[in-house]
């Protein structure tokens, strides 16, 4: 099966939003490791790794890859606002 280029723009738009919102969830994380109640450091670090790889991956392939970009852009930031606020 082969998606047509509207379920694929779908798709893109749907896990971009996903993708978001996952890294927007860590916000509680971050309250909550200011207010003395810290988490793990490590999850965040790596996911922040993660996000770093997919966007320098997706900004610089011959076609750039937007969606991609925008969706671990998020999980850069928090991701290392989680990590430095944990420790």
């Amino acid at each position: 099966m082969q998606l047509t280029d509207r379920q694929t723009q779908v798709l893109a738009t749907i896990a971009t939003i996903t993708a978001v919102s996952m890294y927007v969830s860590y916000i509680p994380q971050i309250q909550m490791n200011l207010a003395g109640q810290k988490g793990s450091a490590l999850q965040p670090l790596v996911a922040a790794i993660n996000c770093t790889l997919w966007v320098i991956y997706a900004l610089f392939k011959p076609q750039r890859d937007i969606p991609v970009a925008l969706a671990n852009a998020p999980g850069i930031v928090l991701g290392l606002i989680t990590f430095w606020t944990a420790l």
